[in-house]
């Protein structure tokens, strides 16, 4: 007799990111190297724990060591009791290495921004101090859903309703850790997560920020999502999560285009020519001036659509505006008729 579908649907998911990951180590895998460590990250709630259990017993067969961390933010008492709780549950379950990480979460953007920034930074540690070949994170379909709508509320543009990667290299951008972090649940219901983790009888716990009105997502999940379905009927998480793949997509061959286009915009010194830029369509135009705006200083998260559409103006709506501030005391301004992005 197999395993429960849920359990089974948990595991399907984790072996296949296992063997995306084997394949992208194939040609930088020296002959005799050690097993390659996958890590994932456990907050001890049914999403996470699944994971563990589903890496747990995937990894070894795959040749693959499995180890885990969890984060501790140290935003309730009691944390550090509850970081250590869920070491031992995967060391139950024969992860290995397994660590807490303690963090300090600042206020920068907002405590939701500010405790993700925190986490991301303390598994981008772990990761590089022990080498993992990938951190698997334990997202599942309806909180892609609830990112899509979210980017929505924001008006933030198409690459914001793309939500979560199954592929990406976390807040800090692409690097040398391009492929870093893993989300194997993404075509996975929350619903089919905790059912895996009840047919096992592994502990899990839920965390009361996820019910705390305080927080935008906790809003949306409780609130929010519900009343989309009682107006539309049933099927909404399945669309939304649709909707971002399909976003991807063409956000990915936008971005494609204007990665081509912004050689074709500059003059012989490299500056952007105004009226090549006016020819070029909107939704490209713009990706090449964030892209400008980036490689000049401007951290991307905390780059906004409104920003962007400022500085488009230059091209477009030329009065003999001044300069335009930006994040990282980055500036945008128009000198005849070129662009010029620099740090102020």
């Amino acid at each position: 007799m197999g395993p429960h579908p849920a359990v089974a649907a948990i595991r399907l998911a984790v072996r296949r990111v296992l063997h995306d990951v084997l394949t992208d180590l194939t040609d930088s895998r020296t002959p005799g190297a050690a097993a390659p460590l996958v890590l994932v990250a456990c907050s001890g709630g049914a999403d996470s724990m699944a994971l563990a259990s589903a890496l747990a017993f995937e990894a070894p067969k795959l040749g693959i060591r499995a180890g885990g961390v969890t984060v501790d933010h140290g935003l309730q008492p009691g944390s550090d009791l509850r970081a250590a709780e869920v070491v031992t549950r995967m060391t139950a379950l024969r992860l290995d290495p397994v660590e807490s990480v303690a963090v300090r979460v600042g206020r920068e953007g907002g405590p939701e921004a500010a405790a993700r920034d925190a986490r991301y930074g303390a598994l981008d540690e772990a990761a590089d101090r022990l080498g993992a070949a990938a951190v698997l994170l334990g997202h599942t379909r309806d909180d892609q859903a609830e990112t899509v709508l979210l980017g929505l509320a924001r008006g933030s543009g198409i690459r914001s309703l793309s939500g979560m990667p199954e592929v990406s290299a976390g807040p800090g951008g692409p690097g040398p850790r391009t492929n870093r972090y893993r989300r194997p649940f993404l075509q996975v219901d929350r619903q089919t997560a905790r059912k895996a983790c009840m047919v096992q009888s592994l502990p899990v716990w839920d965390d009361p920020h996820n019910l705390d009105p305080a927080y935008t997502r906790s809003r949306l999940r409780h609130e929010g999502l519900p009343a989309l379905e009682k107006a539309l009927g049933k099927g909404v998480v399945e669309a939304l999560a649709r909707t971002a793949q399909l976003s991807r997509d063409d956000a990915d061959a936008l971005d494609s285009w204007a990665a081509d286009a912004e050689a074709g915009v500059r003059d012989a010194d490299g500056r952007l020519e105004c009226a090549k830029l006016y020819a070029l369509p909107p939704a490209v135009r713009r990706r090449v001036l964030r892209r400008a705006v980036v490689a000049a200083g401007s951290p991307a998260g905390s780059l906004f659509a409104r920003h962007i559409e400022e500085v488009d103006r230059l091209i477009t709506g030329w009065r003999g505006q001044g300069a335009i501030n930006l994040p990282g005391r980055v500036e945008a301004q128009r000198q005849g008729g070129r662009l010029v992005i620099r740090q102020g």
